[in-house]
């Protein structure tokens, strides 16, 4: 019988299925700067505390060094084990022989695959939060440009009130900000250095586990290592985030195709973003929307595969918890891939307000302004929404919109309907009077855009105190030891 031998582990080996079946080598190999870096801060300590002899300590420390630059030179050939943390154990002994059996000294498998998530799930946050909150100033910037165009709300996918194009660009400003505070929450669940907590229970060799923390700049260490080796709270958590980005930006781009078609004519796509037909020549699709549509499903999906990994498992670490590597690590290319594509699509759109204008009149959507401006003149709400209700439809009966009807037929439905009431029909007018806060009155969109970029700043601030993988490799590689 042919068996596949696992050279980290020094066993008898594994039979090749249960090898191919069991490696997580070609997922987690994503994982080899944040093992590398992990490894490099563990053996400074173990060299630091005495646990195992300076000359060894450097000397694993340079070989992997070695590794991590052969890594960047493209010229590293990873040996096939069953993940890429025991390759690396295997690689660093091919280079520097036998000190590299004293790296793994007071370490797990299960504290050291617990760190490497918890570096790259820091890092994507925090590539993707500084990404975010850059584009949500885009946003405001934008806003701030189209502040004078008007164009019809949707409630029910019916026409409903008049906006200004900034308040509906400030309407997902809004709703990218949380997705920027979710991942902002995802960065303070990554806090916390679980190397040190051993496979369950922690080590009886003399660590400093204050050495190691400093040296992967965490905020503290965490409280209980049988918690520690089970927990993937904080990948989740990344899911969710990127998961509620992927439904925010489906919506967003559900709005931009529709905006785009003939049948609305609000927007149109530039060449360099739209996509032809096969067979049709004259089409212009707004792929790069559907595309980012599309890909919420892949978000979602990863989200409820690790939950449902998670779900019922004992307490401590168990092996199922290998199968987060398919969800975590597709989630950073995907979350951060879409949004490169939205920031460079939306400034590609162009919104036209001639026809945005049309459609504010087509759909009666200044009828909500007139019943509010009889209310003014001392009407109840409910009488003024029947007589509004009355004209509407006498105009449908018609066809003509609101603006369109004239003072003697409104006159005919109520009295109170005079040429000043029916003034507050024309839609800037509309707009300009809405008076509350959060509403789509010019003062308050104004403070709605001043709020999301000053909190788009904080939150930005905050990505950037995040250190870098590389940053970890030239600090650790450098310290003293």
């Amino acid at each position: 019988m042919t068996l596949a031998k696992t050279e980290a582990s020094g066993g008898p080996g594994l039979l090749p299925e249960v090898m191919a079946f069991s490696s997580s080598l070609s997922l987690d190999r994503q994982l080899l700067r944040e093992d590398l870096v992990g490894s490099m801060a563990h053996v400074t300590m173990l060299g630091r505390t005495g646990v195992i002899p300076l000359a060894d300590a450097r000397a694993i420390r340079a070989g992997l060094v070695e590794v991590w630059k052969r890594a960047d030179a493209g010229t590293l050939t990873l040996p096939n084990e069953e993940d890429v943390h025991m390759a690396v154990e295997v690689e660093l002994n091919r280079t520097i022989g036998a000190p590299a059996a004293l790296l793994h000294s007071a370490r797990s498998r299960n504290d050291q695959v617990a760190t490497d998530l918890r570096l790259h799930v820091r890092e994507i946050a925090a590539v993707a939060l500084g990404a975010l909150t850059d584009f949500i100033q885009e946003l405001v910037t934008r806003a701030r440009l189209e502040k004078d165009v008007i164009l019809p709300s949707y409630t029910h996918r019916q026409r409903a009130q008049p906006i200004s194009l900034a308040y509906w660009m400030g309407s997902y400003g809004a709703a990218f900000l949380r997705d920027a505070q979710s991942l902002a929450f995802v960065l303070e669940q990554c806090k916390l250095l679980p190397l040190g907590v051993g496979a369950i229970s922690g080590s009886s060799l003399p660590i400093d586990r204050e050495v190691t923390r400093q040296l992967l700049s965490f905020e503290g260490v965490t409280l209980n290592g049988m918690d520690t080796v089970g927990d993937r709270d904080f990948a989740l958590d990344l899911l969710y985030a990127t998961s509620k980005f992927f439904v925010h930006a489906s919506r967003l781009s559900t709005d931009l195709i529709d905006f785009s078609t003939q049948e609305f004519g609000f927007a149109s796509l530039s060449g360099d973003i739209s996509m032809g037909s096969s067979m049709m020549p004259q089409k212009k699709n707004p792929d790069v929307f559907e595309l980012i549509r599309g890909k919420s499903g892949k978000a979602i999906g990863n989200l409820m595969g690790l939950l449902t990994t998670v779900k019922g498992l004992p307490g401590g670490y168990n092996r199922d918890l290998q199968e987060d590597r398919a969800s975590l690590l597709e989630t950073g290319p995907l979350l951060l891939g879409s949004l490169s594509v939205l920031r460079l699509a939306l400034p590609r759109v162009t919104f036209h307000p001639e026809k945005c204008r049309v459609g504010v009149d087509e759909g009666f959507t200044q009828a909500t302004d007139l019943a509010e401006a009889l209310v003014k003149k001392g009407m109840p709400f409910r009488k003024a929404y029947q007589v509004v209700g009355s004209l509407v439809r006498r105009c449908q009966e018609q066809g003509l919109n609101l603006r369109q009807a004239s003072v003697e037929m409104a006159q005919a439905i109520d009295p109170s309907l005079d040429a000043v009431t029916l003034s507050v029909l024309e839609p800037s007018g509309a707009v300009a009077r809405k008076l509350s806060a959060g509403s789509t009155g010019p003062a308050a969109v104004q403070a709605t855009l001043a709020s999301l970029e000053a909190q788009a700043k904080v939150l930005g601030a905050r990505a950037a105190t995040v250190p870098r993988l590389t940053q970890l490799y030239a600090s650790i590689s450098g310290s003293s030891l």
